[in-house]
């Protein structure tokens, strides 16, 4: 499940080289917007499910003027999905909290948003990890 929008040129050469590098194997769903729906629907039909990231599906759902209220509202939903495919689901995010604080009001309030629907996320999860430097660490 790729969530990335060639909305930019820099974004299209992107989205672009990974698709150039994904292995025929792999079947890729772009969806960059109604994921819950894609994993109600079509969820069940796989073992196993990468979904890659959450950070560009929310990016993409404030893009659209989504308020906070509803996006917290699809990310439970997300995960109801998510656990009645039955498969397994690998779910990528960035941990955009660990830098600096942004200047601009919206950034802050997007990276606040971020952190919230990780910890939804990885409250949701059986496994949760950080990875720093290619290294993993085990959350829980």
């Amino acid at each position: 499940m790729a969530t990335g929008q060639g909305l930019d040129e820099e974004m299209a050469n992107r989205i672009a080289r990974h698709q150039a590098t994904r292995s025929a194997e792999w079947q890729t769903v772009e969806e960059p917007i109604d994921v819950e729906a894609w994993f109600s629907k079509q969820g069940a039909e796989y073992r196993i499910i990468l979904f890659d990231c959450v950070t560009l599906w929310l990016s993409n759902l404030v893009g659209i003027g989504l308020a906070e209220s509803v996006i917290l509202a699809r990310v439970e939903t997300l995960l109801d999905a998510m656990r009645r495919t039955g498969a397994t689901v690998i779910i990528v995010s960035n941990e955009l909290g660990s830098g600096l604080v942004p200047a601009e009001p919206s950034v802050r309030a997007f990276r606040d948003l971020s952190g919230r629907v990780n910890q939804c996320l990885a409250t949701g999860a059986d496994e949760a990890y950080l990875a720093v430097s290619g290294l993993p660490l085990r959350l829980k």
